[in-house]
Parts: C-alpha cells; sequence; structure tokens
C-alpha cells in the first residue's frame, strides 16, 4: 500500500494578494482598515504582498488610494511588495510612488481583455517590452500576470497556443517572471499539470506561478498537482477574498490560510503563522462586512496540533459588521 505522496518541494514563495485582487471587487473601504489589515498580514510571517493596483480609480473605486496605501509600505521593509498595472501609464505611476516589483496583466482571452483594459490581447502583449524597460531602469522586476489562461467567461476555453504564444512573446521583451492565473475558477489539476509543463518547456529559465480562484472548489487541488510537478510561486487572498469585476462569474481566491494549513501539514514550509492569518482574516470579513468563505477561519487549525510560531496581538479596527 502506498503511504507517501509524489515528491512536493520543501517549501513554497506565497505571495498574498488579498489587499489587491481580494479587495478590488468590494465596496471602497478606508485606507485605515486597508493599512491594518496589511500589518496583521506582515505580522504573520508573510514575505510576498501584492499591496495595491495602480488601474483607473473610475474602473476599480476600490484601488483609488493606491498612492497613499503605497507611502506607507516602507514602515515593513522586509517584505517584496508589489503592484498590479495594466498599462504603461500605471506601471509610471507605480514606479513614482516607489513600488519596484511589478505585475502587468495580459488577458489570453480577447473577450476578457476588451472587458478588461478596453484593448485587444495582441495590443495588451505589445506593451510588455515598454514596460519591462521602464521597470527595469528603475532597478524593479516585471512580471507578466496571464489572465484567462484556461477558460474566458466570453470567449470560453482559452487554446493553449494563446498561452504559449503570450509566454514566449513576454519573455523576449523582458519579463522576469509568469503567472498563470484561472481567472474564473474553472480549470482542474490535470489541466493545470497540462499548461503549466508546457509554459516552463518554452520559459525554462524563468519562474512560472500560479493564481487560482476557487469558484468552483479545485483551487487547492491545483496547486497541489502544481507542485508535484514544482511550482513554488503561488498566489493566495486573506480569507478566500476576490474576484475579477470584469469576468462575470469570477469568485475569491484559495484562502491563505487554508493554503498555508495544507502546506504545513504535508511538510511544506510557508513561514507563515497560522494562528496569525486566521486572525487576519477575521479582520478582513469585519472590513468588508460580509462573511467569506475560508474554511480554517470559521473552523481553525487542527485541534492539538503544535504551533511551529509564537502566539501574536491582533490589533485594533475593522469595526465595519
Amino acid at each position: 500500500m502506498r503511504t507517501t505522496l509524489p515528491p512536493l518541494p520543501p517549501r513554497i514563495n506565497l505571495r498574498e494578494v488579498g489587499p489587491r485582487d481580494g479587495l478590488q471587487i468590494e465596496r471602497p473601504i478606508p485606507t485605515a482598515d486597508k493599512l491594518g489589515l496589511l500589518e496583521l498580514l506582515v505580522r504573520s510571517g508573510l514575505k510576498r504582498i501584492e499591496g495595491t493596483a495602480f488601474v483607473s480609480p473610475r474602473a476599480v473605486p476600490a484601488m483609488a488610494d493606491a498612492r497613499e496605501i503605497a507611502a506607507a509600505l516602507h514602515q515593513w521593509p522586509d517584505v517584496q511588495w508589489s503592484a498590479l498595472v495594466a498599462s504603461e501609464g500605471g506601471a509610471h505611476r507605480a514606479l513614482e510612488a516607489g513600488i519596484r516589483n511589478i505585475e502587468y496583466v495580459v488577458s489570453a482571452a480577447d473577450g476578457h481583455s476588451h472587458a478588461n483594459v478596453k484593448r485587444p490581447t495582441a495590443e495588451s502583449l505589445a506593451g510588455v517590452g515598454r514596460i519591462a524597460d521602464l521597470v527595469h531602469d528603475a532597478g524593479g522586476t516585471c512580471e507578466v500576470i496571464v489572465a484567462t489562461a484556461w477558460d474566458c467567461p466570453f470567449d470560453g476555453p482559452t487554446a493553449d497556443d494563446r498561452v504559449l504564444h503570450i509566454a514566449r512573446e513576454a519573455v523576449s521583451q523582458g519579463a522576469d517572471a509568469l503567472c498563470l492565473g484561472d481567472t474564473i475558477g474553472t480549470t482542474t489539476p490535470l489541466r493545470v499539470v497540462q499548461l503549466i509543463g508546457a509554459v516552463q518547456e518554452i520559459a525554462p529559465s524563468i519562474p512560472v506561478g500560479l493564481h487560482m480562484h476557487n469558484t468552483r472548489g479545485a483551487g487547492l487541488a491545483c496547486i497541489l498537482a502544481a507542485m508535484q510537478i514544482g511550482v513554488v510561486d503561488i498566489d493566495a487572498s486573506i480569507g478566500g477574498l476576490g474576484g475579477c469585476p470584469f469576468a462575470p462569474g469570477a469568485s475569491g481566491n484559495v484562502p491563505t490560510e487554508e493554503l498555508v494549513y495544507l502546506c504545513e501539514e504535508m511538510g511544506v514550509a510557508t513561514g507563515c503563522d497560522l494562528d496569525a492569518l486566521v486572525t487576519a482574516a477575521g479582520f478582513a470579513q469585519r472590513a468588508v462586512g460580509r462573511e467569506l468563505p475560508s474554511g480554517v477561519l470559521k473552523a481553525g487549525g487542527r485541534p492539538g496540533a503544535p504551533s511551529r510560531f509564537p502566539r501574536r496581538q491582533g490589533i485594533q479596527g475593522a469595526g465595519t459588521s
């Protein structure tokens, strides 16, 4: 009888995306509450956090305070902060605000690209080189996020060739990393392994990450399958917050605390304190004023399981109910 799983990486490189992807579809919350959430996320041990997005405040009003958020991040110098942009102008604004790790989104499907950024995929892809040059000149890194990598709410299944073309072009234009996004939460483990494997073959020299939405409950299964083929750069969102305002049917990301629970129970290090993450998820739930989908937020960790970290005190705030 088999008693072990296929090999897993000893550690994952977890990126928290709740402050951006998680809050972008919510009604705007006070900047002070965002900063309170960021503080709790930092206290949990997270070392990579997507702090905000430099996008149109008319299109995404929840991100209108991006400059104010960026101005506060210097108080946590040990964290690798990043911001998402959808245009060259957004990259300029992010760099001017002091962000040096830029994520540029390119939708693999034209339907989503038109809905999200009002231009076709080819036009977005053509901008990678200019944005990468800007970021590199400022001493930063440019990651290309490939949205709707598996399916699009408007165009249906995304052809693998479209994703592979974007990957080739992005790397040739200077992208430092790639991340495949399951924007509407439709993919399954086999599809994840097949597409990531194909991207790794054509871009063997740069990291390929994974950004899962948990719309149909398969997010953790897909992440586990990806980890088994060596993927270590993985996004998650506190409490399961998240969704795309321009993709009908998109729901929240895989909850950070659920991913950490899974990894730590399987011997894969995350560097995070599960109790502190649950505290942060509770804060986020109060801030947005609705119940979040995280099972670990509701149930906590395994009873009696030894903690690898000392308990930490929470902070006040997020009085919204």
